[in-house]
């Protein structure tokens, strides 16, 4: 066993009571630091995986329409004025053609046409405004796992059939195999057939959104062979941005990540994360603070063992490493029960409350990753804590020591 790691252990030994104090320090600031990272990172992938439930990663949308300058009668060209055109809802026409490419874009492993737009759903005298939108099942079910969501009937889309959420089919009193009718204007109406009845996770889409064929869809808005949006789903959410700046600079058309919609949503998340990092911080500093005053009290107290060991020749690096060691021996004994510690927390809070469906209302994301970080940092700043007393302990004079105590 190497001198400074024997010796190392010795004191720390002696000096065992005081060794326990500063572990238990340790281990429960590591276990802060554990829980508050698995509760704030288990909620915000929740949130984030609830938000993207029933949202594409990129919505791709026509071109902005250009707008043109007119000048008004008598005025000169200062005074022109800016006009778009109004006549027709931007479409993208071909649609194909774009999926195609929306396709090849690296990272892209779904996209899917839909045609959206405002219509009026009725079932007697009952009548609720929805968002009717048109889509292919086979290529949609990849954005969004409607199969999965399905609280009655099934997926299928097929001529005059209808998917609508659990809230409308509450309002309306539809269940699976009756008729409903939706109209975008008093000369455009249609009946559908209730085939499913879906639950997105979303009281808002679940009382508005009907799902009809995209062909439906395209006949009742005036859309022949044309889309309203591409959706588009990837293979790593957090990179949707640069996945719809590459759509946008391959298509020409106009691509938005679910960030960019969602951006109150990250500026909470990222507020969050914020706080945790403050909070951890002075946790931690505080555990540095704590294993210098120990060692410290520690070259104070074996001051003369010191002395006596420089006196014998033993080097000021090995002096040195002596207290090193023992800084990063609390650091990693305390990161390991302090891991236990936040982890049974963590576990403990989690089961506390719960969803009718039984999944935890406050998920926790504990993973390897937390556990060797956490490691890590706490190991780090044990011996950055005794360098101090490591250069006190180095510095002292054997002479002196050992006639003074």
């Amino acid at each position: 066993m190497p001198f400074a790691l024997f010796v190392g252990i010795r004191f720390l030994r002696e000096g065992r009571m005081q060794t326990v104090l500063i572990w238990v320090g340790v281990a429960v600031g590591v276990g802060v630091m554990v829980f508050l990272s698995a509760l704030i990172n288990g909620l915000q992938a929740s949130l984030v995986r609830q938000t993207l439930a029933a949202q594409p990663h990129v919505v791709v949308r026509p071109a902005a329409d250009q707008a043109r300058r007119l000048p008004a009668p008598g005025a000169n060209e200062v005074g022109w004025i800016p006009i778009r055109s109004l006549e027709r809802p931007r479409t993208i026409d071909p649609f194909r053609q774009a999926l195609a490419q929306i396709c090849g874009v690296p990272g892209v492993t779904a996209a899917a046409a839909t045609v959206a737009g405002s219509a009026l759903a009725q079932k007697g005298s009952a009548s609720r405004s929805v968002a009717l939108r048109g889509i292919e099942p086979e290529g949609y079910r990849r954005i969004i796992p409607l199969d999965e969501r399905l609280a009655a009937g099934r997926l299928r889309l097929v001529g005059d059939d209808a998917l609508v959420g659990t809230e409308l089919a509450h309002d309306l009193g539809l269940q699976v195999g009756d008729r409903v009718r939706l109209s975008v204007d008093a000369q455009t109406t249609r009946t559908f057939t209730v085939a499913g009845i879906f639950d997105l996770g979303n009281k808002d889409i679940n009382q508005r959104w009907v799902f009809v064929p995209l062909q439906a869809a395209q006949a009742m808005l005036a859309m022949p062979g044309a889309v309203s949006t591409i959706e588009v789903r990837i293979d790593r959410p957090w990179d949707a941005e640069q996945a719809a700046a590459a759509i946008a600079s391959q298509t020409g058309l106009t691509a938005d990540s679910w960030m960019e919609l969602n951006r109150q949503l990250l500026v909470a998340l990222r507020s969050q994360s914020s706080s945790s990092y403050m909070i951890q911080f002075f946790v931690m500093l505080a555990v540095a603070l704590g294993i210098a005053s120990v060692l410290v009290v520690s070259v104070v107290q074996k001051s003369r063992e010191i002395g006596i060991m420089k006196a014998t020749g033993t080097g000021t690096g090995r002096i040195i490493r002596i207290f090193l060691f023992q800084g990063g021996a609390v650091g990693l004994t305390g990161a390991v029960g302090g891991c236990a510690l936040g982890t049974g927390l963590a576990l403990l809070f989690a089961s506390l409350a719960q969803n009718p469906d039984g999944s935890p209302t406050f998920p926790v994301d504990l993973n390897a990753g937390l556990y060797l970080r956490s490691v890590a940092i706490a190991t780090v700043i044990g011996i950055l804590a005794a360098v101090v007393p490591a250069r006190r302990a180095a510095g002292l004079d054997p002479a002196t020591v050992i006639r003074y105590g």
